[in-house]
């Protein structure tokens, strides 16, 4: 059991451009649901594609909907995108800001900052994503880290940082291009020196609640040694979570450490 200071675990998955069509949404959905037993300190969120948020809300039960983006203006002349208003009317509880496939696309942490502040200001929780894209031996990567978690969250007040679920991303070793899995100890690291980023930042006792989770190629046999070894407070999940049976057994594993 992590006799840590935060008690209740975090499990989201992200969907991203999955299934293709509403029904197979609702197919995967209704398998989560129905496998779900009796979890009662893990939070579960599902991220999927923004089309498919409205007939998934119709069937919510212990399961929080998120989404895996936003914009940060409220109405106007912006082809093509999706405010926080909007997806806050959908029901809308989580949103996914500044991941590592944005970021990738040309997401500036200036624009994330506007997402992120735009998100809390209806009350919706932001799950921010920050890593770094290689692993060098002079360690530069931890500067590239602060830089991102100082510009990103600029400006945000100090009564709201514990709003902020942190997601740590290490893009080195996600998806088909990855050189290697993260390990539990480099988790940890990172987690540390977020959290005394944080503290220089907003202060101890401003941070105390703070989430830090695990966002890089989880699956159900890497979960456990996340949560007792790495000390993690819970799991961005994207591939497994497409699996429904994958997806609760990381959430009962999750759950289980708890207990």
């Amino acid at each position: 059991m992590n006799k840590g200071k935060i008690e209740k675990k975090i499990v989201i998955g992200n969907w991203k451009m999955n299934p293709s069509n509403n029904k197979e949404a609702l197919k995967l959905f209704t398998s989560i649901s129905k496998l779900i037993l009796n979890i009662k300190n893990t939070q579960i969120v599902v991220c999927p594609p923004v089309l498919y948020i409205e007939n998934i809300n119709k069937n919510l039960k212990k399961i929080s909907l998120g989404a895996q983006d936003a914009f940060w203006g409220d109405v106007g002349a912006f082809t093509g995108q999706v405010s926080v208003k909007m997806l806050f009317s959908a029901g809308v509880k989580y949103i996914i800001l500044g991941h590592s496939e944005k970021r990738a696309q040309g997401e500036e942490n200036s624009e994330i900052n506007k997402k992120i502040k735009a998100v809390l200001s209806l009350g919706i929780t932001p799950v921010v994503c920050f890593g770094e894209n290689n692993r060098d031996e002079s360690h530069e990567y931890l500067n590239f880290v602060k830089v991102q978690i100082e510009e990103g969250l600029n400006g945000i007040s100090k009564n709201l940082i514990s709003k902020i679920v942190i997601a740590y991303e290490p893009v080195w070793a996600i998806g088909k291009s990855a050189l290697r899995e993260a390990t539990p100890e480099e988790f940890r690291e990172m987690s540390i020196f977020i959290k005394k980023i944080l503290n220089d930042k907003f202060g101890a006792k401003n941070i105390v609640n703070i989430k830090i989770i695990y966002g890089g190629s989880v699956h159900p046999e890497n979960t456990l040694s996340f949560l007792e070894e790495g000390k993690a407070d819970g799991f961005l999940v994207g591939r497994d979570s497409l699996d429904a049976k994958k997806f609760i057994e990381i959430v009962n594993i999750t759950e289980n450490e708890i207990n």
